[in-house]
């Protein structure tokens, strides 16, 4: 699963074959079909695989990390610069999102990530003491930013995506007048 998920982030699901990555890994495609009834189970175990790792075992150390809703809110409006396993994490993202963009079954599972993760996030802003509706409208706010930065990861310096990540941040924090 862990070839097929490089082969997707480097060269997009059309790569995602059978002898692609047999050869890969060296082995007979009857190694493969050993561990996979057909393709189709293997892309739905890569989908599987990548929302635990990039939804909930993320949520759980987030959750972990901080009983703290403002230091679980600086958790995540830091995600996109964690080094290189964010980048890895953001190819994966951006290669499955693009699959979703024309599959059934990866649009499922992207949704149901977008779901958890906006649910994860709207807690934290209910937290803060947000009215739940006013928690989900900054979720979704916080949650576009982290898929744009992810999208325009070359747009910026470093410097400035951190300054602007902190803009974000105290934006998203602050209370709206009425």
């Amino acid at each position: 699963m862990d070839a097929a998920t490089d082969v997707l982030a480097d060269h997009g699901i059309d790569s995602v074959r059978v002898d692609v990555l047999a050869r890969t890994l060296d082995v007979t495609r009857g190694s493969f079909y050993w561990h996979f009834r057909d393709r189709e189970e293997l892309l739905r175990k890569v989908l599987q695989a990548w929302r635990q790792r990039a939804t909930e075992q993320l949520t759980l150390r987030l959750e972990k990390a901080s009983t703290d809703p403002r230091e679980q809110l600086h958790d995540v409006v830091s995600l996109p610069f964690r080094g290189r396993a964010a980048v890895r994490a953001a190819r994966i993202e951006l290669a499955i999102r693009a699959w979703a963009r024309r599959d059934d079954m990866a649009r499922h599972a992207v949704d149901e990530a977008d779901a958890s993760r906006m649910s994860y996030i709207a807690q934290v802003f209910s937290s803060l003491g947000f009215a739940i509706a006013e928690a989900r409208s900054r979720s979704f706010l916080l949650y576009s930013y982290l898929v744009a930065e992810s999208l325009l990861s070359t747009a910026a310096t470093q410097s400035q995506r951190e300054q602007r990540s902190q803009f974000v941040e105290r934006l998203l924090r602050q209370t709206l007048d009425k």
